[in-house]
């Protein structure tokens, strides 16, 4: 079990008639429903849920007066993102409705419970607390899109209710602008674009697939996907590409530039056969800029924001001029 420090606290559940024959994981995404199941599971297989004093398997049946404790840091039992006041995150553009910052690369947008504690919403929760109660999910305060954890650049944030609905509403629809820079393997045509629909991968959830052809479908659930590119510069058997989403699917772009045989470099997920990171501890992949309609004033926001410094070193190694 984990170390039981100073930190550590015990709360603890009595089962009632009810509850008797509930399994362990069922009972406490049923007391803790703010968290997501996959992470009372983890909690559970951690062993910081006890049964009577006692770990067991998140399949065990309750009985009634069981008392299910927990003993881990309290904070990990949070109903939201805790704040976090050393993270640092630039604000490329704020106003009363809404916030736009530049993520790095190495930082999720949300965490699922307490423990995640350096992320996005961490950085909101700690810098904007009237954010908190905006969005969707407690977890995803103001969050209007979210990016990858390695995927650097602009996040748009609402920070009232009504800027959300708006700018969700827009999303939707497709109105809002989303390009991206990226650096892939091979030479790339001019432009393009690549429609496959995405899929859960059966065999990893982690990863998303192209459905290349409907008949191999089975019924599985799928996602539109509408990906184009145009080539900036290309250079050494490699292509710096713009990119424009018009669909926001999980992990769209690596997916369809993989799937027409141009992998993002340092993509581990879908680039594994090019294992040549070109030095980076990260994919090239960048959230460059951002155009939409103010959901108040209606007027045009175009905001951008340049390569980091470590792809950017890339592009001055390759002789690319950007």
């Amino acid at each position: 079990m984990a170390d039981q420090g100073s930190l550590f606290k015990q709360k603890n559940w009595t089962v009632s008639i009810d509850q008797a024959g509930l399994r362990l994981d069922v009972f406490v995404h049923q007391i803790l429903p703010h968290l997501s199941r996959r992470e009372a599971e983890r909690l559970i297989e951690e062993r910081l849920f006890l049964l009577n004093g006692r770990p067991v398997s998140k399949g065990q049946r309750l009985a009634a007066e069981g008392v299910v404790s927990f003993v881990g840091p309290e904070q990990w039992l949070s109903d939201g993102p805790l704040p976090n006041l050393e993270l640092r995150v630039p604000i490329v553009y704020e106003d009363a409705c809404l916030l736009i910052v530049d993520k790095p690369a190495g930082m999720d947008t949300h965490g699922f419970s307490g423990r995640d504690d350096r992320t996005l919403a961490n950085f909101i929760a700690a810098q904007r607390v009237e954010v908190l109660n905006v969005g969707k999910s407690k977890w995803e305060p103001g969050l209007v899109h979210r990016i990858d954890r390695e995927t650097s650049g602009l996040v748009l944030i609402a920070k009232t209710q009504a800027s959300f609905e708006r700018l969700r509403r827009q999303f939707r629809r497709r109105q809002v602008t989303k390009n991206y820079w990226a650096l892939v393997w091979g030479i790339t045509p001019a432009e393009g674009s690549v429609s496959y629909p995405l899929a859960h991968d059966s065999r990893d959830r982690k990863r998303m697939r192209a459905i290349l052809n409907l008949k191999t479908q089975r019924g599985q659930r799928s996602w539109k996907a509408l990906t184009r590119f145009r080539k900036l510069k290309d250079s050494r058997g490699l292509s710096l590409v713009e990119i424009e989403m018009e669909t926001g699917v999980t992990h769209q772009i690596r997916v369809h530039m993989a799937a027409i045989g141009h992998p993002i470099v340092g993509d581990a997920l879908y680039g594994a056969e090019n294992t040549d990171t070109l030095g980076l501890g990260r994919h090239f992949l960048h959230a460059a800029s951002l155009e939409f309609q103010h959901p108040e004033t209606g007027r045009t926001i175009k905001i951008e924001a340049g390569l980091p410094g470590e792809l950017g070193e890339v592009l001055s190694r390759l002789r690319v001029n950007f």
